[in-house]
């Protein structure tokens, strides 16, 4: 195995060829380290494919087991959760919060829906009081904090990216309706009947086939300045309060808390399973896991804008579902701009597109400076759509 053209595993359907390229390609000219990706084409895997490294210094392969925290690519699995107990009409979307979770209608936020905090548009980007990750890592308190705060704009009017307090916000409805986190929640709905090799958190025991995140490329003090610079409070707040990393995701301490916005490890394969069940209609594996109807509202826009917090970062407005994004004019997901899907800050990416019946999942462990579009996950996406 050479340093910059690993050997690549798995298996790839001719069909797919373009893909495998993109991902020997994403090695060779742009820093892959480690990395692993999945397609599926209604509900078969045409794609499973890993290959360099787990470890900064190369001496752990990447495995066919290999599982990595995938950031924000968790998301579209909590999102799920919410979706479930919504199809069986133990939520409401358009119900107040404060009907499930009582303590949340503290400082005006009475009438903030359901649906506000899928789509990212409660108002509640981040805490206004300090917020260190060990606070993150106590639900209780965390969950608490944010049942108390006020919002930093109107909810309803503008997405403003909850980068952490995404989990916690739809995870504590889910658990005051269900009784489980939305961790125990997903894997007796989902993962368990479904044999998906994805957890919220990593369970104590496997952290041995667990990737090693790397950070990105260190940005200068002056690059700090500028970007700050155009961070209004709440997007601050959202990004910084508190501040988390490779290096802080690489910890036991992160690894065994539940934080259903950031925390998710899985492998490739099963980011393609999950987000498979948004592409298969609610249908994955045989089951039927929602309705035709509620996986159709995981993808009904909530209105395009600049978000409060990544607006500057997109070239065009985007435009959040309920809980996942649409490809919209970005392409992020693929051509058809209502293809949804959600990515992970570095580069991982799970992607769901009902009308071609295709889903794909990307995770990897050398982290770009990207929230969202990294150029490797750009390259399989467009390798993939030219195979279709």
């Amino acid at each position: 195995m050479s340093e910059h053209e690993p050997d690549v595993h798995g298996h790839c359907d001719a069909r797919f060829a373009a893909v495998r390229l993109a991902f020997e390609e994403n090695f060779r000219d742009r820093d892959e380290l480690g990395a692993a990706v999945a397609v599926t084409v209604d509900g078969e895997t045409v794609v499973d494919l890993w290959g360099g490294w787990a470890d900064a210094a190369r001496t752990r392969a990447w495995e066919r087991d290999t599982v990595v925290n995938v950031w924000s690519t968790t998301k579209g699995p909590t999102a799920l959760c919410a979706h479930i107990l919504a199809d069986r009409g133990l939520v409401d979307l358009d119900a107040p919060v404060a009907a499930y979770w009582p303590e949340f209608a503290a400082a005006g936020k009475e009438k903030v829906l359901v649906r506000h905090l899928l789509s990212h548009r409660a108002g509640l980007s981040g805490l206004r009081e300090p917020h260190s990750l060990e606070q993150l890592y106590d639900w209780e308190l965390t969950t608490a904090r944010l049942a108390a705060t006020e919002p930093w704009w109107e909810p309803g009017t503008v997405s403003g990216y909850h980068a952490l307090t995404y989990g916690h916000l739809v995870g504590e409805v889910v658990r005051r309706v269900s009784g489980l986190r939305p961790g125990a929640f997903l894997e007796r709905e989902v993962t368990g009947p479904l044999g998906i090799d994805f957890t919220i958190g990593l369970p104590p025991g496997e952290s041995g086939r667990a990737a090693e995140l790397v950070h990105p490329r260190a940005v200068s003090s002056s690059e700090q300045a500028a970007i700050f610079s155009q961070l209004t409070p709440a997007a601050i707040a959202a990004l910084t309060n508190p501040l988390a990393g490779a290096a802080e995701a690489n910890t036991p301490a992160w690894r065994a808390a539940e934080i259903p916005a950031a925390n998710g490890h899985g492998t490739a394969r099963a980011v393609a399973a999950l987000y498979g069940v948004f592409a298969g209609r609610g249908t994955y594996g045989g089951r039927r896991i929602l309705s035709a109807e509620a996986t159709e509202r995981v993808r009904e826009g909530q209105g395009s804008c600049r978000d409060l917090v990544l607006g500057a970062g997109f070239e065009h407005e985007t435009e959040v579902g309920l809980g996942l994004w649409l490809s919209g004019p970005n392409g992020s997901y693929g051509p058809d701009p209502r293809a949804f899907g959600h990515d992970g800050f570095g580069g991982s990416c799970g992607l769901a597109d009902p009308d071609a019946g295709v889903s794909m999942g990307y995770t990897m462990n050398r982290m770009g400076p990207h929230i969202a579009d990294d150029p490797r996950k750009m390259a399989l996406v467009d390798a993939l759509y030219r195979a279709l």
